[in-house]
């Protein structure tokens, strides 16, 4: 049989209504049991998203299977009176391209979108998978500058395993989400689509030299890619399974003034408006000593005002901009907070400070105190000095050349933090990227795209904000943004889609949506396809493992596809513990116990330094 020609054997139905995009097919009635058998291969008729065709002249039009009732339900719908004598099947379709094949030079010439419209009472028939295959070929649009964006995620499902590519330059330049509940196999997409990409070869056996920088909130991809990675720990007692990992360094100096007053005054403390603003003067005041604009005062009265360095002027006291990443001593801002803020006189009755302007100024030197003294945070609370790292080698850690190794994956290994210190870091490392962006020349931009892959989005970028993201949320918001103009890409990966910030989620132009088994989740996902695949989310619930929609500018066409299977030493370590094999073993004696306790408190740690 030859392909894209009209067979009587392929006919299903005809078509009753045609309504913009969307189409009704009345089934014919000698379908019994809604399959054919065409060449020895069984094909199934309805399906949900599977594709069928519209001859029409030399177009052939395609559409994607969104719906199979019976007619009586439209009857009730439309409150018809119902002829039982006359219940049909009806199937509906979406419209989504059409094509023209030239059977001289084998070729397909295919178009998203539909120009020509078919009209009632013309055949519509199924898509064999030979078909099929040639029209996600076709699809696929190679890049202008001569190399092939489109990398092998997986297959697409009914067309002889023919294999999924995603165009790379629109899923990472124009941002890309990928959802799925727990189960659905949403880590290892993840993984599929990155290891694709360190397998992806050029100009014969060049490979590419990505940047990306993968934020794990549970430390399970350290596994999945072990030495093709460079895998960072912000703690280094959170390594505990025996990978080889590097302590993350990001001093605390690089933080814009809300970031290091988010991580200051915290979510359980009260934000009061003077309680942030003695974190924030206290913070320009270190930064200009550091910058050379005022000099370290060691015995300051109450009412005394650093004094400005010879040469300087009160302009360049009072128009420093205390979010400039000026490296800084907490020695000099305790010192401004205790001597300075904390010994302020009562204007109005020139009077000592009151026990209530001391108390607050208390609450925050103690939870300064209670930060610099935490093992976990040793990466970010380190005294500067003469020895700290630069800007430089700290955004070379994500983009560069780091410990002398090449490798483009970095893992931001952040398990075992607290909530209050994992949202203020995002924010601090997906700013940095983007300032970093933001300074480069357009050339630079073009030779240097990043991307920031948020696993977890929900709790970065919520639906509705928490304090400790406020910082993260508005970070990565403004990547979502604007970063597609500075060579910034954004991927996010969410299990419960409708808490991700609608703002943010909207800017994503491509969607790999896996196995959602909530309602709201697929009411949310559906809010931001195109009207025209709307019906697609209907699948959602019934996806089996490692199954998903694509859809988006990054997919030759919206389709159902099955992700690539990865090899156990490639998948992340995100399988759930399982309680009847863990309870086969004896109850835990008390030295093994013992053992985890001293990990917990830092007793090895006091041992060793003894």
């Amino acid at each position: 049989m030859k392909i894209f020609k009209e067979h009587a054997d392929l006919r299903i139905g005809k078509i009753l209504e045609v309504n913009g995009n969307s189409i009704k097919i009345e089934l014919d009635s000698n379908l019994g049991n809604l399959n054919r058998t065409i060449e020895g291969k069984v094909y199934s008729i309805g399906q949900m998203a599977s594709v069928i065709k519209i001859h029409f002249g030399r177009k052939i039009i395609f559409g994607f299977v969104k719906m199979l009732r019976m007619s009586s339900e439209l009857d009730l719908q439309d409150n018809t009176k119902i002829m039982p004598s006359d219940d049909s099947r009806i199937l509906e379709a979406d419209l989504f391209g059409e094509a023209i094949w030239s059977e001289a030079n084998g070729e397909l010439d295919f178009n998203r979108g539909v120009e020509t419209y078919p009209l009632p009472l013309q055949y519509a028939c199924l898509t064999t998978r030979e078909e099929l295959e040639r029209i996600y070929l076709a699809a696929e649009k190679k890049a202008e500058n001569g190399i092939d964006p489109m990398i092998p995620i997986g297959t697409y499902i009914g067309s002889n395993k023919a294999t999924c590519r995603a165009n790379i330059d629109k899923l990472f330049g124009n941002h890309c989400a990928i959802l799925g509940s727990t189960g659905s196999g949403k880590s290892a997409t993840v993984a599929a689509i990155l290891h694709a990409i360190l397998e992806y070869k050029f100009e014969e056996s060049k490979s590419l030299s990505p940047r990306i920088i993968l934020i794990d909130p549970h430390g399970e991809y350290a596994k999945a890619f072990k030495d093709k990675a460079i895998i960072y720990r912000a703690y280094s007692e959170a390594s505990i399974s025996g990978e080889t990992f590097i302590n993350l360094k990001l001093p605390y100096w690089l933080m814009s003034g809300d970031e290091f007053r988010a991580m200051v005054i915290g979510k359980t403390e009260h934000e009061a408006t003077s309680q942030n603003n003695i974190v924030y003067e206290a913070l320009s005041y270190a930064r200009m000593v550091e910058a050379g604009i005022v000099k370290s005062m060691d015995n300051p009265n109450g009412e005394q005002v650093a004094d400005l360095v010879d040469g300087k002027h009160e302009d360049d006291r009072s128009n420093f901009d205390r979010d400039k990443p000026i490296p800084f001593k907490l020695e000099e801002l305790e010192k401004h907070i205790n001597m300075v803020q904390g010994r302020k006189k009562d204007k109005q009755e020139n009077r000592t400070p009151s026990d209530s302007v001391r108390q607050k100024v208390e609450a925050v030197l103690r939870k300064l105190r209670v930060l610099r003294s935490n093992p976990q945070l040793n990466f970010i609370m380190d005294e500067f000095n003469d020895s700290s790292l630069s800007i430089e080698t700290v955004l070379t850690q994500f983009v560069g050349k780091s410990e002398g190794l090449d490798k483009g994956i970095r893992i931001i290994d952040i398990s075992g933090l607290p909530n209050e210190i994992s949202g203020p870091l995002t924010a601090l490392i997906s700013r940095l990227l983007f300032q970093y962006k933001l300074w480069q020349t357009p050339e630079e931009r073009r030779k240097d795209p990043v991307l920031i892959a948020c696993e977890e989005a929900h709790r970065y970028v919520p639906n509705h904000g928490e304090a400790q993201y406020k910082e993260a949320q508005e970070s990565i918001r403004r990547i979502a943004k604007e970063g597609r103009k500075y060579g910034i890409g954004l991927m996010l990966i969410s299990q419960r889609p409708s808490d991700v910030e609608s703002t943010v989620l909207s800017q994503c132009n491509s969607w790999i949506v896996l196995r959602l088994t909530n309602s709201q989740d697929q009411e949310h996902v559906g809010r931001f396809l195109p009207d025209s695949l709307a019906g697609l989310t209907r699948i959602l619930s019934s996806l089996t493992r490692r199954e998903a929609v694509f859809v988006g500018e990054a997919a030759a066409l919206p389709s159902r596809i099955k992700i690539k299977e990865l090899s156990p030493d490639q998948l992340p370590d995100s399988s759930d513990i399982s309680f009847v094999s863990g309870w086969t073993n004896k109850l835990l004696e008390a030295n093994s116990i013992k053992t985890i306790t001293d990990r917990w408190t830092g007793a090895n740690e006091r041992d060793d330094e003894e």
